[in-house]
This record gives C-alpha cells, sequence and structure tokens, in this order.
C-alpha cells in the first residue's frame, strides 16, 4: 500500500511539472508571435501594404490636398491696417471739459454725428469775438456809407473819406476771420459754450480714448476718436528685393490668418513702392482687402501670396514635411485605400520655409502623408534590398 502511494506521489509530481513547463512554452512562443512585426505585401515596387494594426501606421498624418492659385514666390507675413482713404482720428479742436459722451466703440455713426459735449470757455470767447465783430463792421458800414454821402456833396475831405473807408475794410476782414474761426469749430453762434465735437465722416467707431470729465486740447498725443470704415482694410507687406519685379497694381492676392486657418481672403496690389528700405533691402507692398463680414481685424498678422497674373494656374500647397528629395527629383506617398501608399514623384512650383507649391504629380482630394514620408521611404529602401 505504501509503495503505490509512493509512484502515485511521483507520477503527479511529473504530471505538474510538464504542465508548467508547456506553460512556459506557451508563454515564449505567445510573446514571439507578438513581437513580430505585422506582416507588409512589398509585391509592387514604391507601393506599402500595411495590416489595420500596423504600428507604422500611428505614425503616420496623413490629409486630403486642395489646389489653390499658383503663387509667385513662397508666402511673406503681411500686417493688417486701418484703410487711411476711409479712416479718420478726430481730435478736439478746443481746450475744454468733456460733459457728455453720445459714441462708444463699435457703434455706426453718421457724417456730422455729435459725439461728444465739451464745456469750453474757448468757444465762449470766439462767440463773444463773432458777434463783437458784426457789431463793429455795421458800426463803421454806417460811418462810411455817411462819409461817402459827404463826400460827394463836397462837404468832407477826401482824406476823412479814406480813412472811413479803411475802417470799414478792416472791420469786414476781422468780421471774415470770426467767421472762418467759428466755421472751424463748427460752431452757429447759438452753442452758448457748448462745443459739439462731430465725427467728420460716417463710420464705425474703431477706438475711444476719452471718459467724461477729461481735459482736452487740440495738442493731445493720441486722437479721441478713431473712425473707419472696418469693410475695407489695408495690408502692408515688406517684401524681398527678390521678389518685386514680379509684382505690379492690380496684381492679385491671397491672405492667410491663425484666426482663420481653413479660409483665404482675396486681396488686390494697390501701390508697391519705389524705392527699397536700406536697412532689410525689403520694398513695401499696399494691398486693399474686402473685409465681408468684418472677420479681418486691424494690427492682425497674414500670411500673403501674390498670384502669377494667370490666375487659371492651379497649385497644391504641401508641407514641407511631406516632400523628401532623391537625386534630382521630389517625392510624396500618397494614400491609396487604408493601409496602402504609393510613392509619387511630383513637380515643385514654388518652394517656401514652410510649405511648397506643387504643380504636376498630384491631384486635387488625393490623401498625401503630411507627416512620417521620411519612414515609408526607409520601408521602400528596406524593401528593394
Amino acid at each position: 500500500m505504501t509503495l503505490q502511494s509512493n509512484i502515485l506521489k511521483v507520477a503527479i509530481a511529473i504530471a505538474v511539472v510538464g504542465a508548467a513547463i508547456a506553460g512556459i512554452h506557451y508563454l515564449n512562443a505567445s510573446q514571439d508571435h507578438k513581437a513580430d512585426p505585422p506582416p507588409k505585401d512589398h509585391s509592387q515596387p514604391g507601393v506599402l501594404k500595411f495590416a489595420p494594426n500596423a504600428p507604422q501606421l500611428s505614425s503616420l498624418k496623413i490629409a486630403a490636398v486642395t489646389a489653390v492659385p499658383l503663387p509667385v514666390s513662397d508666402p511673406v507675413n503681411g500686417r493688417i491696417t486701418y484703410d487711411e482713404n476711409a479712416t479718420t482720428r478726430v481730435t478736439s479742436p478746443i481746450v475744454g471739459r468733456v460733459t457728455a459722451l453720445h459714441a462708444e466703440v463699435g457703434d455706426a455713426v453718421r457724417r456730422n454725428t455729435v459725439l461728444v459735449d465739451i464745456d469750453s470757455p474757448d468757444l465762449a470767447t470766439a462767440e463773444a469775438d463773432w458777434r463783437k465783430a458784426k457789431a463793429d463792421e455795421l458800426r463803421k458800414k454806417l460811418a462810411f456809407e455817411r462819409a461817402k454821402t459827404l463826400f460827394d456833396g463836397e462837404v468832407l475831405a477826401r482824406k476823412d473819406y479814406e480813412s472811413a473807408e479803411a475802417d470799414y475794410q478792416q472791420a469786414k476782414a476781422e468780421t471774415r476771420r470770426t467767421v472762418l474761426r467759428m466755421k472751424n469749430l463748427n460752431a452757429t453762434g447759438q452753442e452758448d459754450g457748448k462745443f459739439g465735437l462731430k465725427s467728420p465722416i460716417a463710420g464705425i467707431v474703431a477706438d475711444k480714448q476719452i471718459n467724461p470729465g477729461l481735459e482736452v486740447r487740440p495738442d493731445l498725443p493720441n486722437p479721441l476718436f478713431v473712425i473707419t470704415d472696418l469693410s475695407r482694410l489695408w495690408v502692408i507687406v515688406d517684401v524681398p528685393e527678390r521678389s518685386a519685379a514680379e509684382l505690379h497694381p492690380g496684381q492679385a492676392v491671397t491672405l492667410e490668418t491663425d484666426a482663420y486657418p481653413d479660409e483665404r481672403f482675396n486681396a488686390r496690389i494697390d501701390k508697391v513702392g519705389l524705392v527699397l528700405d536700406p536697412g532689410t533691402h525689403r520694398i513695401q507692398v499696399r494691398c486693399s482687402v474686402k473685409n465681408i463680414g468684418l472677420k479681418l481685424k486691424p494690427e492682425m498678422f497674414a500670411r500673403v501670396s501674390f498670384l502669377a497674373d494667370d490666375g487659371g494656374k492651379k497649385a497644391i500647397p504641401l508641407p514641407n514635411t511631406s516632400l523628401f528629395v532623391e537625386g534630382m527629383y521630389s517625392y510624396v506617398f500618397v494614400e491609396k485605400q487604408a493601409g496602402t501608399f504609393e510613392k509619387r514623384r511630383v513637380n515643385v512650383k514654388v518652394r517656401g520655409h514652410d510649405r511648397s507649391f506643387v504643380d504636376t504629380g498630384l491631384e486635387n482630394g488625393e490623401r498625401v502623408v503630411t507627416e512620417g514620408a521620411f519612414l515609408l521611404n526607409a520601408e521602400v529602401a528596406d524593401n528593394a534590398q
């Protein structure tokens, strides 16, 4: 009985050890299987096919491409500003104190809209001078008319007649001066020292540097109001010397901004500078843009592309990470279907710092690898070996 019990125990121990060894072999085989890369199909030259779970796919970024008008050079940075032909900066022509505001930033105003009321001793003085000049002119006019009557009747000496005429002309000149001063202040003589600062143009109040109680005067360093037509803006660009010869007024331009990365705004060149900046050797170019929807804001930065005169010429913009060079030619990888990529030769028409424009080799709407192209090219090289 004891011998059979011992044999049974030995058999159980051998079975346990065998099961453990089999489990270890299974685990090792499973781990080795997971470490192996998924199979790839490289049956066609320049074409890579990956399984859906291939780790290489996680390193790729792919985007559909869209054709746009071909620029004459790589984009340059520009600054959006007010259209100065539709902008006015309003200051006070007199010394005074603000008593009431009638306009805030963002308000639309018409021409001659009162923006602010100012209590001004200067205006009161101008009104008094105007009334005094008118009264003096009337008195001297009557005196001159009497002198002329007496002179015609040979009762008055010529010297006295000429003196009366000179006094009358001086009075008329003084009245004219005070009238021009009142006109300069947009005053009618009924203000009683209360001056209304008016908008000289119609537009939108873009900036305001005034508050109730503020002392104003003509020599303040900043304007009290900036009024402009925000539907019209300028874009100021400093263009490198090498590109200046390709630009001219009327040429089409496209703008891109960080605020609207997927939207392009159309503009046109207004003026091209006549001289280069001696410090930067760049020439200043002014473009005009219609600000539909008021999306663009003054002082925004924009990437400006000057388009070729042949407006029908199209090209596809690509980030430079999409492109790689072999020998004398440039290539990209195009996704034909999920997990399948084709190496394709393209022609780079315009090469920029961050992106380039391809005019042949790609079709509108195709999906291109924008990051990871060098990884795929290494896979192609390994397959060729």
